[in-house]
């Protein structure tokens, strides 16, 4: 079954995302997300908390942090103490850290750093003990329950990476070509590390806007496809023209500078070359039946969870309207199958 989260920005007030993800709770969403990038926006884990002792069921999150500007154990701690608050219901996204370094002026780490970090990350959590450079450490007073972890990846290495060691891969777009084209490296990642793919969740995180005015949906996400350039333009340099797909390369050649200013921001100067065709690739927009239709065909190629950023005019609108219309929809699906 299709399962939904729902990502905020955590603009001020704390409350307001606080608010929606009560909202989100109530209306059927099993995850929700925010933003970790602790420049550009507040402190997620203090959020976390009043998000947590505020709902009862739906599961919390960064989506995603990162393993530069967040130790591995510190991350373990917070994670830990927050599933005592929560009872157990903290997952966690991880990347190599795009904005919160970026707009440092330093690089993302390497998927050596993260991968060793995700593997510390977890088990410490957990209670168990880990090697750390040599210095046996543990949260001995951790509740032991386990995180799941789910990897950001774009490039063929990463999403090996995430087939290798996550719970969960999050591929950040809606395009069913792309994550058609995606999934094949997580696959070959899972069969080296003997697991299998199978196990591996597998979320598509995008903006959505459910509306019959489809010129003002695509002005409210257009930001989108201009924020996932940052990842594509990395890896334009890092591999062959042959070794990317066109459909998720091509649009950046446009491209003529990118704002962290503005980053993840309706109406931003960023995404002034993104194209009305990739705008409707890359997101779930449109009516009703039109956003249903493009959920259908992402959960045909093994999607599990649409995360909805909701980055646009009107968020608890969008939440409302998939509580009422979409979520019921996938609901009785799998009910009927079941």
């Amino acid at each position: 079954m299709l399962r939904f989260g729902v990502s905020f920005m955590a603009d001020p007030p704390v409350s307001d995302v606080v608010e929606k993800t009560v909202l989100a709770e109530q209306c059927g969403f099993d995850y929700a997300w925010v933003w970790d990038s602790h420049i550009l926006w507040q402190e997620v884990y203090p959020i976390f908390a009043m998000m947590a002792t505020a709902t009862s069921r739906i599961h919390i999150g960064p989506c995603v942090t990162n393993a530069a500007t967040r130790d591995p154990s510190v991350t373990a701690s917070a994670m830990a103490t927050l599933n005592e608050i929560s009872g157990g219901r903290m997952e966690m996204g991880i990347g190599r850290g795009d904005s919160a370094q970026r707009v440092m002026g330093r690089k993302p780490t390497t998927l050596a750093t993260l991968e060793s970090a995700c593997l510390m990350i977890r088990d410490l959590t957990a209670g168990r003990e880990v090697d750390c450079e040599g210095t046996p450490i543990a949260l001995k007073w951790s509740l032991g329950h386990e995180l799941p972890i789910w990897v950001a990846a774009y490039g063929p290495k990463a999403l090996r990476t995430a087939g290798r060691i996550a719970d969960g891969v999050i591929l950040q777009l809606a395009d069913p070509y792309i994550i058609e084209w995606s999934l094949k490296f997580v696959r070959e990642g899972a069969l080296e590390a003997g697991r299998r793919f199978e196990d591996i969740q597998v979320m598509s995180a995008a903006p959505a806007y459910v509306t019959d005015d489809i010129a003002h949906a695509r002005d409210q996400v257009r930001w989108f496809p201009a924020l996932v350039s940052n990842h594509v333009v990395d890896l334009v340099n890092r591999y062959k023209s042959d070794e990317l797909p066109h459909e998720l390369t091509d649009y950046i050649a446009a491209r003529e500078k990118y704002d962290y200013a503005h980053h993840g921001r309706t109406g931003s100067e960023n995404a002034e070359f993104v194209t009305d065709e990739v705008v409707d690739r890359f997101c779930v927009i449109g009516t009703v039946d039109q956003c249903e239709a493009k959920l259908r065909q992402l959960e045909s190629l093994g999607v599990h969870q649409f995360n909805i950023y909701s980055m646009v005019d009107d968020p608890r609108g969008v939440i409302r309207t998939f509580g009422e219309k979409l979520i019921p929809a996938f609901t009785k699906t799998a009910a009927a199958v079941s």
